[in-house]
C-alpha cells in the first residue's frame, strides 16, 4: 500500500519537474526558442544547461515513469492488457533516462554515436508514451472504467502522435519542430499527471474493480 502510493506520487511528481525544469532552462538561456529549437539541446554537450536537463530532467523524471510503472503493475497484475500498458509507461521512462545519459551534441545534428544514442532513446520514449496512453484507452474501456479517462486518453495518444508527426515534418516557413515537441510532450506529460492524480484519489480495491 504505501510503495503503491509512493509509485502514484511519483507519477504526480515527475510531469511537473519535468515541464518546470524545461521552463527553467529555457529561461536560462535567452538564444533558446521553445518554437525553433529541440527540448533536446537544452541539455546539449557543452551547454550551460547540460547537467541539469540531462540529469534532473531526463534520468531523474524517468526514474519517477519507473516507478510509477511499478505502481500500475501491482494495482493491476491480473489483467494482461494493464500490465502491458504499464509496461509501456515503463518504457517511457527507460527511453526518457537513455537520452539523458547520452547526450545530443550542440544543435542536436551532430554525427556522433552518443547522439544517434539520444535519438534512438528519445523516440523509443515519445513512441512509448503515445501508445501508453492508447493502450490506458483500452484498458480503461475494457473494464468500465471511467468514461471520462477512457476519452481522454484515447484524445492524448491521438493528439501527441499528431504533433509529433507535424514537429518531423515541419521544416517549412514557419520552422517550428520546436513548438510541436513541446506540444507533445505537455499533452503527454499532463496525462500522466491526471492519471496518477486518479488513482491517488480511488482506494486500491476500487482501481482493481472500476
Amino acid at each position: 500500500m504505501i510503495l503503491r502510493r509512493f509509485g502514484i506520487l511519483c507519477g504526480i511528481l515527475s510531469p511537473i519537474i519535468w515541464l518546470s525544469l524545461i521552463g527553467v532552462a529555457g529561461a536560462m538561456r535567452p538564444e533558446f526558442s521553445h518554437v525553433t529549437h529541440y527540448i533536446s539541446e537544452l541539455g546539449e554537450r557543452g551547454s550551460s544547461t547540460e547537467l541539469m536537463m540531462r540529469f534532473a530532467a531526463f534520468v531523474l523524471t524517468g526514474f519517477l515513469y519507473l516507478c510509477f510503472a511499478a505502481a500500475l503493475l501491482a494495482t493491476f497484475r491480473d489483467e494482461w492488457h494493464a500490465v502491458l500498458a504499464a509496461g509501456l509507461i515503463g518504457l517511457d521512462g527507460l527511453g526518457r533516462m537513455g537520452a539523458g545519459v547520452f547526450a545530443c551534441d550542440p544543435g542536436c545534428v551532430g554525427p556522433s554515436f552518443g547522439q544517434e544514442l539520444h535519438r534512438l532513446f528519445a523516440t523509443v520514449g515519445f513512441v512509448s508514451g503515445i501508445l501508453a496512453a492508447l493502450a490506458w484507452s483500452f484498458t480503461f474501456q475494457r473494464r468500465g472504467g471511467p468514461r471520462s479517462l477512457t476519452w481522454y486518453s484515447l484524445g492524448t495518444g491521438i493528439l501527441a502522435l499528431a504533433f509529433l508527426l507535424l514537429m518531423s515534418w515541419n521544416r517549412g516557413p514557419m520552422n517550428a519542430p520546436g513548438l510541436f515537441e513541446h506540444l507533445a510532450t505537455a499533452v503527454l506529460s499532463v496525462w500522466v499527471l491526471v492519471f496518477a492524480a486518479h488513482l491517488l484519489c480511488v482506494p486500491e480495491q476500487s482501481s482493481r474493480r472500476s
